[in-house]
């Protein structure tokens, strides 16, 4: 049984449920579950174990995360412009964590972030998105 069946039948048996002083804990209970309920609606439980993330240290002056959809030059603008060597390839998903670089402007150091390419449905594993 789905969120969404839970959360019919809930709102089934409180519309079914008389409201007067007796019922009234367990209506209580019913909106506890229902919001719960609708709470994870929004945002759903991780079943898989934390990744890493994308921290990496802060350091000059401003910071510049390239985000964008696989394949479009993401790292190739990074290591153009900043020297560093990020790793470049014909093939999707190259970039699988954040690789930093610092790039100077005008007497300005900035540091940019080259994340891994974001695509519909990697939440659920689409693109190697569980990694």
């Amino acid at each position: 049984m789905g969120i969404l069946e839970k959360i019919a039948e809930i709102e089934s048996e409180m519309n079914r449920t008389q409201k007067n002083k007796a019922t009234e804990y367990h209506l209580g209970l019913l909106k506890g579950k229902l919001a719960k309920l609708r709470a994870e609606l929004i945002e759903p439980k991780s079943s898989g174990p934390k990744g890493d993330g994308f921290d990496v240290k802060r350091s000059g002056d401003a910071r510049v995360a390239l985000i964008g959809f696989p394949s479009v030059g993401k790292s190739t603008l990074l290591s153009t412009i900043t020297e560093t060597e990020a790793a470049v390839s014909s093939i999707d998903f190259t970039t699988l964590q954040a690789t930093p670089g610092r790039w100077e402007y005008n007497g300005a150091i900035i540091q940019m972030l080259d994340l891994p390419g974001i695509i519909e449905g990697a939440a659920q594993g689409v693109g190697r998105g569980r990694q």
